[in-house]
């Protein structure tokens, strides 16, 4: 079912992300912060997954983008038969950006493929430098790393980079954008990837 999905994906041009991180990353507010400024230039759709809820799947629905709301109730991950299901319900034009929001977690999501292009992991500077070598698989599965709450650096104790070089014995080919999505602080560099990556897909 990942293939069947990425297949579709790659007629239509649909650059897919799939969007992984511990709860409390800044996952959603990163996911808004993206689509409120850019939705004019680009085509989005949102895939949000959590165990219960519609609180995240509002709150984008309140910026105009399609989102379909996947709820796994005991589940703690998204698989492909959900995004396959979820995706024939948005409609998706060509040449757009699907943006999938997993379930806040750093160990299952990282064993299931959903036929995306890029698996992008966020972690904020509260969680600690420690992160990548206590969830390896999540990390060494990963294509970007985005470290959010730069802004918060000068008040607390953390090693931005520590976090890098622990993140780059688990996966030496990461790539890395550090971001504030509450003050828009480095946003541009991984817009500026975006466009890339979708032009290029």
């Amino acid at each position: 079912m990942a293939a069947r999905n990425r297949g579709y994906f790659e007629a239509l041009n649909i650059f897919t992300l799939n969007l992984v991180s511990s709860p409390g990353s800044g996952k959603t507010a990163l996911l808004e912060r993206t689509l409120n400024d850019l939705k004019d230039s680009l085509n989005f759709y949102v895939i949000e997954g959590d165990q219960q809820t519609v609180n995240d799947a509002n709150r984008i629905a309140a910026l105009e983008v399609p989102v379909m709301q996947i709820n796994t109730g005991k589940g703690c991950h998204l698989e492909s038969d959900m995004v396959f299901e979820a995706v024939k319900h948005l409609q998706m034009r060509p040449d757009s950006i699907l943006m999938i929001e997993n379930v806040g977690n750093l160990v299952c999501p990282s064993m299931f493929d959903l036929g995306e292009q890029k698996r992008v992991v966020i972690i904020s500077t509260t969680e600690g430098e420690d992160k990548p070598i206590k969830y390896p698989d999540m990390f060494h599965t990963s294509d970007v790393c985005i470290i959010n709450k730069i802004d918060l650096m000068p008040h607390l104790n953390f090693d931005l980079n520590r976090l890098k070089d622990y993140a780059l014995q688990v996966n030496p080919g990461l790539q890395f954008f550090e971001v504030s999505a509450t003050t828009g602080e480095g946003m541009d560099a991984w817009y500026e990837w975006l466009r890339k990556e979708l032009n290029q897909s």
